[in-house]
């Protein structure tokens, strides 16, 4: 028998790893409004984690500088000294996690191949032994959760074991919840706060329990490697202070703490992720993403490492930083004040990052005025799209109760904020 997994085209096959794999949804619907922008449609997008801010000028002038002083040219696998060095006293002076070096950081071409080439240093796919094959590794992944999690661990050969969160939770995991779902295979626990899609985050409260349990269970996973994913850290307002879990002695030498230039700088166009992690196994893990980097990408465009370094350390940039924290949450407070007026919607407040995650399942059952059924996020979102011209994200592919949210992406102005809340709730008044 033919493998019917296999895409076909006149008797040729893509691999089994790409053809199962599902593309990203926020990605997708974001294509097919800019689409529909492209062909005269007054679309409003509120799909794209995207800060609309432009880089802050020293930034893009350190970049210019390094181009103009010829900086064009092969740099170091995962970036020269001075940058990687710059990275490492940032996380310990304003994150205090302990004992970084350079050695200790690792460079890459934007969070999300940061994160992938991180897991493939992390998990094998399963191995066949004399008693058949062994049980995958396992990613313990809170839900919801940014689309490209899962997929990721997927690719390599793990096994994505969900901990499920709501609403009431602030869309948390409980410490006890984790200890219950902690076993011998258990290899990555991520966490994201500020999350993306939810919103919220954890406190440095909630963090030292997850870290406890962590520490605790050592024996049962000696090999579990905390990922936090803190790529929103500075797009705070909610009154729950950052703090990373890298930082609490117990289990800093098993926290590998990923971030980037992307959300905090408004730069994500430039494509920069870093990693970073301490201890004698910290090195030997940046070495090895070090080793695989060199058979994929290499280094990162050479003449950023400057716009690095001027990001991290330019006390004006510091200060744009800060405006555009106070922007989003203006917004913030805006969109909350729209999405309450609109019947059938409910929605946590967010604490951080630039996205709100309401519940529509309230919605659901109901009819849109072209008779499309309202049955499911992905549902109401294309009929928005389609009907009322506004770019949602559906909740579906981020996991657990997502399939009764949207994501809505508050990186834009009041204005449009206002007239995508106007046209949302004059679709959900016309609903039967």
């Amino acid at each position: 028998m033919p493998d019917t997994t296999h895409a076909h085209t006149h008797g040729m096959s893509l691999s089994r790893r790409v053809s199962s794999l599902k593309p990203s949804i926020t990605v997708a619907l974001n294509n097919r409004a800019k689409a529909l922008k492209a062909s005269g449609v007054d679309v409003l997008g509120f799909a794209a984690g995207e800060p609309d801010f432009d880089t802050p000028q020293p930034i893009k002038q350190a970049a210019i500088d390094a181009i103009n002083a010829g900086q064009t040219k092969y740099m170091p696998t995962l970036g020269d000294m001075p940058t990687r060095d710059a990275i490492a006293r940032k996380l310990t002076e304003e994150n205090g996690i302990a004992g970084l070096t350079g050695n200790h950081v690792a460079i890459g071409t934007g969070g999300k191949y940061v994160l992938y080439a991180a897991i493939q240093c992390l998990i094998d796919p399963p191995a066949a032994g004399p008693d058949g094959e062994e049980d995958p590794w396992e990613m313990l992944l809170p839900v919801p959760a940014w689309v490209s999690y899962a997929p990721v661990c997927q690719l390599a050969g793990g096994r994505v074991v969900e901990l499920d969160t709501s609403p009431e939770s602030g869309f948390r995991i409980d410490p006890e919840q984790l200890r219950k779902a902690i076993n011998p295979r258990s290899r990555v626990l991520v966490l994201n706060s500020p999350s993306n899609p939810c919103g919220t985050m954890y406190s440095e409260a909630d963090l030292r329990a997850i870290a406890r349990v962590v520490h605790e269970t050592r024996d049962i996973a000696p090999d579990l490697v905390v990922l936090t994913d803190e790529i929103y850290e500075k797009i705070v307002y909610g009154g729950v202070p950052h703090f990373s879990i890298g930082s609490v002695p117990e289990i800093a030498d098993r926290t590998l703490t990923i971030n980037g230039m992307s959300k905090a700088f408004a730069m994500t166009g430039w494509r920069i992720g870093y990693a970073a992690m301490p201890g004698e196994f910290g090195a030997a893990f940046i070495k090895a993403m070090g080793t695989l980097q060199g058979q994929i990408t290499t280094n990162i465009t050479s003449f950023n490492y400057a716009a690095i370094r001027e990001a991290l350390t330019n006390q004006e940039v510091a200060g744009t930083v800060g405006m555009m924290r106070d922007a989003f949450a203006s917004r913030a407070r805006l969109i909350m004040g729209r999405l309450a007026e609109i019947p059938g919607v409910s929605c946590v407040e967010p604490q951080g990052a630039f996205y709100v995650f309401p519940d529509v399942s309230g919605l659901f059952g109901k009819a849109s005025p072209k008779g499309a059924k309202i049955d499911s996020a992905l549902a109401l979102s294309e009929a928005l799209l389609d009907e009322a011209h506004v770019a949602f994200v559906p909740g579906e592919d981020f996991g657990g109760c997502g399939k009764n949210h949207l994501r809505i992406s508050f990186a834009c102005s009041d204005d449009q904020i206002n007239a995508g809340m106007d046209r949302f709730a004059g679709f959900v008044s016309k609903l039967n």
